[in-house]
């Protein structure tokens, strides 16, 4: 999704620095002050610990909303993000919500296992994490999953990997190593470095799985 295109566009704490630093990288043939201007965030949410203080200043000038909710230590800055949205819009269809997550994978790994956390913990939404290398979903156990491929842009490795608690069964269709009610389990078999051979994938598990697949360089 384009960034304008987007309903609401949320920076969990030092995501905010992120976004004032790289976004003029990307259009060097603008003036910053422009593109940082047109690629606001319209909130910042977070315990506001790694927001430097000048990027805090030139967003609240911009109008951005600031949420300091540095009082609660209990959840991660993502979580905090994603119970803003539920809020924002409590009458929306979750079914027909995404939330797509930059920056979300790589660096520290306790904070990618934090964000992994958050997956499950709203498990009814589609929340998409997102790197430079990869993206992760939850493919929760309560649905027949078919997963369509963008051959152009993702694939072909892939995997899929039980959360929360083994899987007794998993069936796969269009892998090139397929799972037909197969046992998963951390300590035995997980589904790493399987390959999409079509642009169609089907899962069925009873337990939830991460998905996982590559982004191809372009």
């Amino acid at each position: 999704m384009e960034a304008r295109a987007a309903q609401l566009r949320l920076c969990a704490d030092g995501g905010a620095n992120r976004v004032y630093d790289d976004m003029p990288l990307l259009l060097p043939h603008e003036n910053a002050f422009d593109v940082r201007k047109r690629y606001k965030p319209d909130v910042i949410k977070g315990d506001m610990d790694s927001i430097r203080k000048e990027v805090l200043e030139f967003y609240a000038s911009m109008g951005t909303k600031i949420i300091d909710e540095s009082d609660d230590q209990d959840t991660t800055d993502l979580h905090k993000c994603v119970a803003y949205i539920c809020d924002w819009a409590p009458d929306l269809d979750k079914s027909n919500l995404c939330i797509l997550v930059a920056g979300a994978l790589g660096g520290r790994f306790d904070h990618e296992i934090g964000n992994i956390n958050v997956l499950c913990r709203f498990s009814t939404i589609r929340i998409i994490l997102i790197s430079d290398d990869c993206l992760i979903h939850l493919l929760p156990r309560t649905h027949h999953h078919e997963i369509h491929i963008q051959p152009t842009v993702e694939g072909p490795h892939c995997g899929l990997i039980p959360i929360g608690m083994p899987s007794g069964s998993t069936t796969t269709t269009g892998l090139q190593w397929d799972l037909a009610e197969t046992e998963m389990k951390f300590g035995g078999l997980i589904s790493t470095s399987n390959i999409v051979k079509g642009e169609k994938i089907t899962v069925q598990s009873d337990s939830d799985l991460l998905w996982t697949i590559n982004i191809k360089k372009l």
